[in-house]
């Protein structure tokens, strides 16, 4: 089969760009023929399997002068935000990807289409492709910018309601493209597939080399950023009122908003407890951070399926995090027994944003959940055979069953 993926941003960086990436991977192993579109920096390294033919879309360039759109407002790289974009920017980057896009499907002729992301790219696609079989994946961005952003949005709605298959992490991204881009419950049965998340069982899995010296030590993996809950998190540190050498707390990842950063930055300087920076780390370093710590801590007010919560189990951590929509309901049926401790979420407003009078409260309530994690001291057994990237990857071919 020739299967033709597409994503607007990195296929490197961001979660949905390690789905991407690992997809490509499994149906590499599966011998069929490829081709990846995406929206990258001349100066970015690409890394994917021998034989597929990369066809990169290069922003800040003399076609595409702008810094890449990110599907979060903030990435972890410089980015353009969907919605200052000018009527010229969209212009010149339905252009610079179409280009692109029909030279590959020329090339490639694929059988189908990847899209990544329910959103502007995925709609030109549609559009420019009808006698194609067009697939498209939900990473739970995409709704936000459909809830929060005007951008095409009549347009971006009329042409995924004509994708051939739509496959989503979860009940409430199902229950929200019904709603979000109009497809009927019975059209939605036939055309919307939850599919879950994966992960690399070769690089994240338990390697016996937790810390047994009394500290208790966690970990946040993901863009150090307020909407993902850092700020919180380190207040809730403060309300722990334990010593500075009971707790240790590593920050990994990067950000895209230097004043986010600079702040997060002073809250860690004042808090009780020991708090490092790691920066952004490659995959097999944050798996020897996940080893390492005995909690991992995801206190994001906004997520589809967090990846970094399945490698963090994977690698026999207990996971303390927000009670996101949908995702407690999926782990009990992918991984029964997992080790989590749910955290409920703030009044929330605009999607991903808290409202700031409630946030004390989380944070009391985030800071019982670690003290509680904390006390328990050994993590249960959890059976992560039932989550795995080439289960998703025969089930996304699997939706048309010609191939």
């Amino acid at each position: 089969m020739r299967i033709l993926s597409i994503t607007a941003q990195k296929p490197n960086s961001t979660g949905s760009g390690v789905y991407l990436t690992e997809l490509v991977k499994e149906y590499a192993d599966a011998g069929h023929e490829q081709a990846v579109v995406a929206g990258v920096y001349e100066e970015d390294m690409v890394e994917l399997p021998e034989g597929i033919s990369f066809y990169p879309v290069y922003f800040r360039s003399r076609k595409l002068p702008y810094p890449i759109a990110g599907m979060s407002d903030e990435m972890p790289y410089e980015s353009t935000r969907y919605c200052d974009m000018t009527p010229e920017m969209v212009r010149q980057f339905k252009e610079a990807f179409l280009e692109v896009i029909e030279k590959a499907a020329g090339e490639l002729k694929p059988d189908v289409i990847l899209c990544h992301h329910l959103y502007l790219l995925t709609a030109m696609v549609r559009e420019r492709f009808p006698e194609i079989k067009i697939y498209g994946f939900c990473h739970n961005t995409d709704l936000r910018q459909m809830c929060k952003n005007e951008l095409e949005r009549c347009y971006i709605k009329e042409q995924i309601g004509k994708l051939d298959h739509i496959f989503v992490p979860q009940r409430a991204q199902e229950e929200a493209i019904r709603s979000v881009y109009g497809i009927r419950a019975e059209e939605a049965a036939g055309r919307v597939t939850r599919v879950g998340t994966g992960y690399n069982s070769q690089i994240f899995f338990q390697d016996g080399t937790r810390a047994d010296d009394g500290v208790a030590h966690m970990v946040f993996a993901g863009k150090i950023a307020e909407k993902k809950g850092v700020a919180s998190l380190i207040r809730s540190l403060s309300l722990l009122r334990l010593d500075r050498e009971d707790v240790k707390l590593y920050l990994a990842g990067s950000t895209g908003n230097k004043a986010e950063y600079e702040e997060i930055r002073r809250l860690a300087g004042e808090c009780p407890c020991h708090i490092e920076f790691l920066g952004r780390l490659s995959q097999t370093e944050l798996a020897k951070i996940y080893n390492r710590c005995d909690i991992f801590v995801l206190p994001s007010f906004f997520e589809g399926i967090p990846l970094t919560v399945i490698e963090a189990l994977a690698c026999g951590g207990r996971v303390v995090m927000t009670d996101l929509p949908g995702i407690r309901e999926w782990i009990e049926e992918a991984a029964p027994g997992a080790d989590i401790c749910y955290v409920r979420l703030p009044d929330m407003q605009n999607t991903d944003e808290p409202v700031k009078a409630s946030l004390p409260e989380f944070e009391e309530r985030l800071a019982e959940a670690l003290r509680h994690s904390i006390m328990q001291k050994k993590t249960r057994y959890v059976d992560m055979s039932r989550i795995s990237w080439r289960q998703i990857a025969e089930t996304v071919i699997g939706a048309d069953s010609k191939y």
